[in-house]
């Protein structure tokens, strides 16, 4: 066992994510289901090739104190699992299936339990068991550049004292204000039970949810510019990834909602009626999320239609100008087509004007002003120019 200076492990592994850049880059992918074969026994792990090792930090506390260290193995936990603090063992990646095996012996979880974990994604739900709740959930963070989400499953494991966090990935959480308040004493956090910590890893995985759309709400307002002032087929693309992109946003809340919704109304002697209060406030934080992903999901659909409007117009303005010179042109060709004839001069009954001095600088005259009351008339009616 080692003891660590950081209050999380910055493991650099690059998760999968849900990006909207180039052109060239590959569509966007919907989940990538990791499930065994059918027919399999229950309990069969499936392990990604693309899995990070798991490394697993402990935070202990109480009132007076808050420790946090680096283990080595699963079975450094035993421990702390029988002391009167609280523990918060979180691990970070799912690429050895020892590893977690051994974990879910420390922990005694169930099987099935270990399987949910593993077998990713699962669909957000609570379990509950005699000792323990699992509670799995889908954590998203930005992007650094704000160009889309990083999406990952995170598995909780409430106990008496103790609460087991299982993420994905290494890096990108958003449990960093959690870790500050716990080391630096900050709130009530430290003189509460483990049902607490589990409500505040909850609510901080719900508030993640905010910051990632507010980068959409920015992006569908340059869209919307962009669509109204010069639309084009780049974005036509954008706004069908940016609508796969909230698709993804509101499959993983709308799950989550009824997670929490079961953590409020049925009743678990690991969960007080005091922090079933707070829950509530991440039930409403959850619905403000739905409300706003349904939105924004409306407002991409608007951006659609404003779009094919936009190309409608657009094609109709270069039929109307097409076909104001079209009417310009018919009486011009109508004249060129007359004086353009093989006339016989030395035959009476010719047109007089064939024979005429001015002839030809009248004809000139008379087609531009053809021309010109054609023009000044269109303009006149508003045909000729876009109003502005």
């Amino acid at each position: 066992m080692t003891c660590f200076s950081m209050l999380h492990n910055p493991a650099r592994f690059k998760p999968s994510s849900i990006e909207n850049d180039s052109e060239n880059e590959e569509e966007l992918e919907f989940y990538d289901f990791n499930e065994p074969e059918p027919g399999s026994p229950p309990g069969t792990l499936i392990i990604d090739e693309d899995a990070s090792i798991p490394n697993i930090f402990l935070i202990d506390y109480h009132a007076e104190e808050a420790i946090g260290v680096q283990l080595a193995t699963p079975e450094e936990c035993f421990p702390y699992l029988d002391s009167q603090s609280v523990s918060w063992v979180d691990v970070q990646g799912l690429g050895s299936e020892d590893v977690l095996k051994r974990l879910g012996k420390v922990f005694s979880l169930h099987e099935l339990v270990l399987e949910d974990i593993v077998n990713i994604p699962q669909r957000p739900k609570v379990e509950s068991f005699e000792d323990q709740e699992l509670i799995i959930l889908h954590m998203v963070t930005s992007r650094e550049d704000g160009r889309g989400f990083y999406d990952e499953q995170v598995s909780l494991i409430l106990g008496k004292n103790y609460v087991l966090t299982v993420q994905e990935e290494p890096e990108n959480d958003v449990f960093e204000p959690i870790r500050q308040r716990i080391h630096r004493n900050r709130g009530v956090i430290r003189s509460q039970r483990a049902d607490y910590l589990a409500y505040a890893l909850i609510d901080a995985i719900v508030d993640g949810f905010f910051p990632v759309l507010e980068d959409y709400g920015e992006r569908l307002e340059d869209l919307q510019d962009e669509v109204v002032e010069k639309p084009t087929r780049q974005t036509l693309d954008k706004i069908h990834k940016i609508k796969r992109e909230l698709l993804l946003l509101r499959r993983a809340i709308w799950p989550q909602r009824d997670a929490i919704n079961s953590l409020i109304r049925e009743e678990s002697p690991l969960i007080d009626r005091e922090v079933r209060v707070f829950l509530r406030d991440c039930y409403d934080h959850t619905v403000q999320v739905i409300d706003m992903v349904e939105t924004y999901r409306e407002l991409a659909a608007n951006l659609m239609d404003i779009y094919l409007s936009s190309l409608s117009n657009s094609t109709n303005e270069i039929m109307r100008f097409l076909t104001v010179i079209s009417t310009v042109f018919i009486p011009l060709t109508f004249v060129a087509g007359v004086y353009g004839m093989n006339f016989d001069t030395s035959v009476a009954g010719n047109m007089p004007e064939l024979k005429m001095p001015l002839g030809y600088p009248l004809c000139w005259l008379l087609m531009l002003s053809i021309s010109g009351g054609l023009l000044f008339y269109f303009w006149k009616k508003g045909w000729l120019f876009s109003p502005k």
